[in-house]
C-alpha cells in the first residue's frame, strides 16, 4: 500500500513553490477555461486547506468570472451565507451570527472564522456587482431533512397553498422519526410511500416555480429544499442496510444538486467546489472503485468533462487538527503523526519539508511519477491518530487530482466558539485572508 511511487528527487524540479498567491499562478493557467474546479482538503479540520481554498477561490472569481461557490454543507445553513453575503438579509446582521446557525454536529465545519473572513470578503467583492453579477454560497448535502421541510411548509403556506398541502402530508410521512434524526440516522420503519410524497411534491414545486418570484432566488431554494427532501429518505434508508449504497446516494445527490444550482444561473456559470478530497477527487482512482463506490470529482468528469473540469486535491505530513473522538463528542485540537513512511506525504515530505504545488496535468514526467497506488491520508470528523494507518487511501494521484496542494506541516481550524483576540489568527481575523 505504501510503496508504490518510486524516488521523486527525478521529477522535484517540476514542482512549484507554494507560500504566496503568486505562487497559484501555475494553478490558474493550468485550470485556463474550465467552468468546473474542484479544491478538496484532506480533513474538515485544517486552517491552511480553508485559507488556500479561499485563496484560489478569490483569483477565480476575480481573474476567470467564477460565480458559484457550492460546498459539502447543509442547503439551508449554506443559504443564510449567501443571503448575507448578497445581501438579501431584511436587517444586516455580523456574520458571526450568520454562522452560528450551524448546529449540527461537526459545527466547525462551516461555524469558524477562517469561513467568517472568506464570506466577509465575498460580501466586499459582491457589493460592487448587480444581482445577477453576484457571487453565490450554495450548500450540496442531503442531512437537512428537517430544516428542509420546515422551510417548505412555511414558505408555501404564504405562496402556494395548495402545493403546501402536499408539504405538510410529506411533513406528517416522516414527523415520527424526527426525534431520532441525527447525522447517522436511519428511517428503516418508516411509512411506506414517504419518498412518494415528497418525489410528487417535488414535482408541483418544478412545475410552480416560476410563482416563486416574490424574493430573490425563492424558486431555487424551495426546488433544492424539495430535492433534499425527495433524497433523504432513499439516503437514510440505504444507511439501515449496513452497506456502502448510502455513500453513492449521497454523492449522487451532490452532484444533483449542483446541477440544478448550475442550471438556474445558467448560462453563465462557473462552479468553485470545496469538498473532502474523499469526494472530489476521481473515485476512479482509488480503492472507492473497487467496492462499486462512485464520488463527485467522478460524476461531474463523467457529466461535464466537455466543459472542462479540474480537479486540486490537497495534503500534509504533520500538524494538528480539530476533531472528534465520537460522533456528537466535543471538538478538540489533535495532532497529526508524521506522515506513514512510503505515502504521497511522506514522499513529498522527505525531499525537503517545504510546501509544494505539483501540476499533475499535461505533465508526462508528473503523470509517470505517480502512476502507481501509494497511500494518500484521509481525516474524517472522527479521527484516531493511534490507528493512523487506516487512515489512508491507496490512490493513483495522476488519476485521481489534475493538481495537487501539498502543504508540509498545517494547523488546526479555528472554531467560531473560540474568540479571536486580533493576535490569535493574523490570517483570518479581522477577516485578512
Amino acid at each position: 500500500m505504501f510503496s508504490g511511487l518510486p524516488d521523486l528527487r527525478s521529477v522535484s524540479s517540476r514542482f512549484y513553490d507554494l507560500n504566496t498567491d503568486v505562487h497559484l499562478d501555475p494553478l490558474l493557467e493550468s485550470i485556463g477555461d474550465s467552468r468546473y474546479v474542484l479544491l478538496g482538503e484532506a480533513s474538515h479540520g485544517t486552517h491552511e486547506y480553508y485559507t488556500w481554498r479561499a485563496r484560489i477561490s478569490k483569483r477565480l472569481i476575480k481573474e476567470k468570472g467564477f460565480n458559484v461557490i457550492a460546498v459539502e454543507g447543509d442547503w439551508p445553513d449554506c443559504y443564510r451565507i449567501n443571503k448575507w453575503i448578497k445581501g438579501l438579509e431584511p436587517k444586516e446582521k455580523p456574520i458571526e451570527d450568520v454562522l452560528k446557525g450551524f448546529d449540527r454536529w461537526p459545527t466547525w465545519m462551516w461555524a469558524n472564522w477562517e469561513i467568517a473572513s472568506f464570506a466577509t470578503w465575498l460580501k466586499s467583492h459582491n457589493d460592487l456587482f448587480t444581482y445577477r453579477e453576484k457571487t453565490g454560497f450554495y450548500g450540496l448535502d442531503v442531512y437537512s431533512l428537517w430544516e428542509s421541510l420546515d422551510i417548505m411548509v412555511d414558505y408555501l403556506e404564504k405562496e402556494d397553498p395548495k402545493t403546501a398541502k402536499l408539504a405538510r402530508n410529506a411533513f406528517r410521512c416522516f414527523e415520527p422519526f424526527k426525534e431520532r434524526d441525527s447525522y447517522a440516522s436511519v428511517f428503516s420503519s418508516s411509512k411506506p410511500g414517504c419518498r412518494d410524497q415528497v418525489i410528487k411534491l417535488l414535482k408541483e414545486v418544478r412545475e410552480n416555480s416560476h410563482k416563486y418570484k416574490d424574493k430573490q432566488e425563492a424558486d431555487l431554494n424551495a426546488e433544492i429544499n424539495a430535492l433534499v427532501m425527495a433524497n433523504a429518505e432513499k439516503y437514510y434508508k440505504s444507511m439501515a442496510g449496513f452497506g456502502d449504497e448510502s455513500w453513492n446516494v449521497r454523492d449522487r445527490h451532490m452532484v444533483e444538486t449542483l446541477n440544478t444550482i448550475v442550471d438556474y444561473h445558467a448560462p453563465e456559470t462557473k462552479v468553485i467546489i470545496w469538498e473532502h478530497n474523499t469526494h472530489i477527487g476521481d473515485a476512479r482512482a482509488t480503492d472507492m472503485a473497487d467496492d462499486g463506490l462512485v464520488n463527485v470529482g467522478q460524476l461531474v468528469r463523467e457529466q461535464h468533462g466537455e466543459k472542462g473540469v479540474y480537479l486540486a486535491g490537497f495534503g500534509s505530513a504533520s500538524g494538528t487538527v480539530i476533531a472528534g473522538d465520537f460522533w456528537g463528542a466535543p471538538m478538540k485540537i489533535m495532532e497529526v503523526p508524521q506522515a506513514i513512511k512510503g505515502s504521497i506525504e511522506d514522499k513529498l515530505h522527505q525531499l525537503d519539508g517545504e510546501n509544494k504545488l505539483l501540476i499533475i496535468k499535461d505533465d508526462p514526467a508528473l503523470q509517470h511519477a505517480f502512476s502507481k497506488k501509494a497511500g494518500h491520508r484521509a481525516i474524517g470528523v472522527l479521527y484516531h491518530p493511534e490507528r493512523e494507518r487506516g487512515n489512508y487511501v491507496p490512490t493513483v494521484l495522476s488519476n485521481r487530482y489534475d493538481a495537487f496542494l501539498y502543504l508540509d506541516k498545517t494547523t488546526a481550524l479555528h472554531p467560531l466558539k473560540i474568540t479571536p483576540d486580533g493576535h490569535k489568527f493574523p490570517e483570518t481575523y479581522p477577516f485578512g485572508i
